[in-house]
């Protein structure tokens, strides 16, 4: 209560981008100080007598929370934002080289909608400064699951988008709990292509080996834009079972503006927050009917409120994702959903 009637309202007041810099950075300090690790983590904690531990893809979540990926690119902020109360925590998107993303200004807040629209285009600063951010997997005591979200350069032709995917799996196997592919950004010209069954199994098929090979192979998740119609869902989905990947994440952000009032909402870029509850929740629902439930699914897409992620699990979800909820809501929402799970 007190960050919607205090803090967001100034909050809202200045540039999105400058205000995640300065909340990543607060994260950052938050992991790096002890005292207020211990202090930040005891607030944020949900204290519950429930069991909410889940098993999926051969790892033991905490709870069912994650924090989806766009938020933390670089891995500056990952130590402070297990001290919130996630189960999980999905670093990135990261590409192999640095790069600069999309001329700014390119996030958007539509208040009055609870939806942000966001055109960053995979800004980072590559894989070798994500590298010196993280911690072996052997060597992390408990600090949670940790994801990576791995995607290609800009300037990467479809055709040797492999290349950088398997690169990228190869270099942070020895930092990821799981790995998610993300295919279905609607920021970097060219990249959803990639979700089509000729692209997707050829891509599939070489991180699958190159999974293989590795002594420690990580689950790989496939994350889907929610733009997909019947026919293409079903060729992602037919890719993604026939090579035999370990999950889904459902959804990316949407290039749909149905039903939107605000003149911002014509900015280009990818819709996320409550515009989006609705679309990705039936995305999850069709995943999980098309593949019987035997595929586990990340459920990500406007859960603003613990009833839309009561929902998401509700509609098959195994996990769930926030982003643009903890905008709106706070960083009390993860504690809130968990309670009231």
């Amino acid at each position: 209560m007190m960050y919607q009637t205090i803090f967001r309202p100034f909050l809202f007041r200045l540039d999105p981008e400058r205000v995640h810099e300065f909340t990543l950075h607060a994260l950052r300090f938050t992991g790096s100080f002890l005292p207020l690790k211990n202090f930040v983590q005891n607030q944020f904690t949900a204290h519950s007598q429930k069991n909410v531990e889940v098993e999926a893809f051969g790892l033991k979540f905490a709870n069912p929370v994650g924090l989806a990926a766009g938020y933390d690119k670089d891995g500056l902020g990952w130590r402070g934002l297990t001290t919130l109360g996630f189960g999980h925590i999905e670093i990135g998107t990261v590409t192999p080289k640095p790069q600069g993303g999309n001329p700014k200004p390119r996030i958007f807040r539509i208040p009055e909608e609870n939806a942000v629209i966001n055109r960053m285009g995979f800004p980072g600063h590559g894989a070798d400064f994500l590298e010196n951010q993280l911690i072996p997997v052997a060597s992390r005591l408990s600090s949670g699951i940790l994801g990576i979200n791995i995607g290609k350069n800009k300037n990467t032709p479809n055709e040797e988008a492999a290349r950088d995917y398997v690169y990228l799996l190869e270099k942070f196997t020895p930092y990821a709990d799981y790995f998610a592919i993300n295919i279905s950004s609607p920021n970097t010209v060219g990249l959803r292509r990639l979700q089509a069954r000729d692209y997707l199994e050829d891509l599939l098929s070489q991180l699958s080996k190159a999974c293989h090979k590795s002594s420690t192979p990580r689950p790989i998740m496939v994350k889907l834009a929610p733009d997909l119609d019947d026919a293409e869902l079903d060729d992602a989905l037919g890719a993604i079972l026939d090579v035999g990947m370990d999950g889904v994440i459902a959804t990316n952000t949407t290039i749909s503006r149905k039903d939107l009032k605000s003149p911002i909402g014509q900015q280009a870029g990818g819709l996320s927050g409550a515009p989006l509850t609705a679309k990705s929740r039936g995305a999850v629902a069709k995943i999980y009917q098309r593949t019987n439930g035997e595929l586990p699914i990340v459920g990500v897409g406007g859960i603003m409120s613990p009833d839309d992620a009561n929902a998401m699990l509700d509609a098959g979800a195994t996990l769930i994702q926030v982003y643009s909820g903890l905008i709106y809501a706070g960083p009390g929402l993860v504690k809130n959903i968990v309670e009231n799970l």
